[in-house]
């Protein structure tokens, strides 16, 4: 898997200057051949993320052909919605190329164009003014999340997975998690990034992540309603997502534990969080610790933060905030033994730096959130 790795009211002033011109994949040009394809159907645009075999893990190339796509269809006054959705139904993004840029190394272009980019994508689909619809199957992680969670609507199935597993891989909840993950419901924002735990189908619309959900064998039925929407609009296509809405009436599955959820990850510090886990005896508690252990200390911590200081900000701001913070953290050594121990040896066992949460300093959190000298921050 390439990634173990709301919405926004706030105007964003998008630079298409740090996006190259590239030729626009489509599905009437290159067919099959690219990562990512284009379609028109009269006043809708469809995004089909085309990398099933790599999990539609997002890449840099990826990212560059949405971008201009999405700001193309934005400014045509014919296009009245825009439908993403992806290949085949094991993965609808699997989270960003992380191994790509942990074998490119410290420092490398690769590094920091990917998360400015990413992010600028991540902002766009947060303001853009066409209503977007995401149809997710299967695995949806990180950078996956990140291109749906900040649009108008969601619509899971039951095979789709949401997590945010970035700080097993000494990395953090990016993407705008800093945004979106403070406005859940109590602390389980904190609990899903700190801890990297999966939710799946219906679930993920109980959390309030997905606006929609609808089983798997009914998706073509729900996307050929909406390309049937003669003037699409936001009204419009909640009442198609709504005629299509199934409830199982099933309880979400971690509500006997959000009193205990909200308790620990409602602490005023990691280490506090702990404390409060470890005195709970229960067989919860005891996992919900075995997958804190696994964790880097530095990304723990950094998340801690990351999310406290989100609550504050809107996602332009999250994501100039994450901007910085991508950069800081890259000149540790956690993500890069993280990526190597988690996806490439798959060891599962990273040597982390700091090695634990007491050797993570305040002073070494709060450098992660100050501006890299001879670095732009990220223009929004």
């Amino acid at each position: 898997m390439h990634a173990m790795a709301a919405f926004a009211g706030a105007c964003l002033r998008s630079k298409l200057s740090v996006i190259p011109k590239r030729m626009l994949a489509s599905t009437q040009q290159s067919g099959a051949m690219s990562d990512v394809l284009f379609e028109t159907k009269g006043n809708k645009g469809i995004i089909t993320l085309n990398r099933p075999k790599a999990l539609n893990a997002l890449n840099l190339d990826m990212v560059r052909l949405i971008y201009p796509q999405l700001k193309k269809w934005e400014n045509d006054r014919n296009m009245k919605m825009v439908i993403l959705k992806a290949a085949g139904d094991k993965a609808f993004c699997a989270g960003g190329d992380v191994r790509a840029i942990a074998e490119s190394g410290k420092g490398s272009d690769l590094s920091r164009d990917f998360f400015r980019e990413e992010y600028l994508l991540n902002a766009k689909i947060g303001n853009l003014g066409v209503p977007i619809v995401s149809l997710i199957q299967g695995i949806c992680m990180g950078g996956g999340v990140g291109l749906s969670v900040h649009g108008n609507f969601r619509v899971v199935t039951e095979n789709a997975v949401f997590a945010m597993p970035e700080t097993q891989i000494g990395f953090f909840s990016d993407v705008g998690g800093s945004y979106f993950l403070p406005r859940l419901p109590g602390k389980l924002g904190a609990y899903l990034a700190l801890t990297g735990r999966r939710m799946k189908g219906l679930d993920i619309v109980k959390a309030g992540i997905a606006t929609h959900f609808t089983p798997k064998a009914n998706l073509p039925n729900l996307e050929g309603d909406l390309l049937r929407i003669e003037e699409p609009d936001a009204n419009r296509i909640s009442h198609v997502l709504s005629k299509h809405q199934v409830d199982y009436k099933q309880e979400f599955s971690e509500k006997q534990y959000v009193g205990r959820i909200n308790t620990a990850f409602g602490a005023d510090s990691v280490e506090k969080m702990i404390d409060i886990l470890k005195e709970d005896t229960s067989s919860w508690a005891k996992e919900v610790l075995d997958e804190l252990h696994k964790a880097s200390p530095l990304s723990l911590k950094v998340t801690f933060e990351l999310l406290k200081r989100g609550q504050k900000l809107n996602l332009p701001q999250c994501l100039i905030m994450e901007f910085r913070v991508s950069q800081n953290l890259l000149k540790y050594d956690d993500f890069f033994n993280g990526v190597t121990a988690r996806l490439i040896t798959k060891s599962g066992s990273p040597s982390w730096n700091p090695k634990s949460l007491s050797d993570v300093t305040d002073d070494i959190v709060e450098g992660m959130f100050k501006a890299v000298p001879g670095l732009k921050d990220l223009d929004l």
